[in-house]
């Protein structure tokens, strides 16, 4: 099965950097792609941004877009999430998520989640 793991969260000042990474275990479907999403308190579940896995096209929610960067080592099997500038208001848990459709449409397109790890920007 697959196994998805989170590390890299953390406090940092708004208008600071944090990188995110998620390591994958147990892949078998070469089709899915990696992707991250963030809750914040009291709030669903969001996309934040996704990657192929299989090339270098990256897709951003629009209040991220600019400011985060998702990259990835296919020899370590590891999604990064690379935050730059970061808000008060990207406080969350952000989840790594292995994809059942690319692009994703909708939560449900996720097939696996990581158990998430927080974020938190605040001076």
């Amino acid at each position: 099965q697959v196994q998805l793991v989170e590390s890299g969260g953390g406090l940092v000042q708004p208008g600071g950097s944090l990188r995110l990474s998620c390591a994958a275990s147990g892949r078998t479907d070469s089709r899915n792609a990696m992707g991250w999403y963030r809750q914040a308190p009291g709030k669903e579940r969001e996309f934040v941004g996704v990657d192929s896995w299989n090339d270098n096209n990256a897709y951003y929610a629009d209040s991220v877009k600019g400011r985060f960067t998702i990259s990835r080592d296919n020899a370590k099997n590891t999604i990064y999430l690379q935050m730059n500038s970061l808000k008060p208001e990207d406080t969350a848990v952000y989840y790594c998520a292995a994809l059942r459709i690319y692009p994703p449409t909708s939560i449900l397109d996720v097939a696996h989640w990581g158990q998430g790890t927080q974020v938190t920007a605040s001076s």
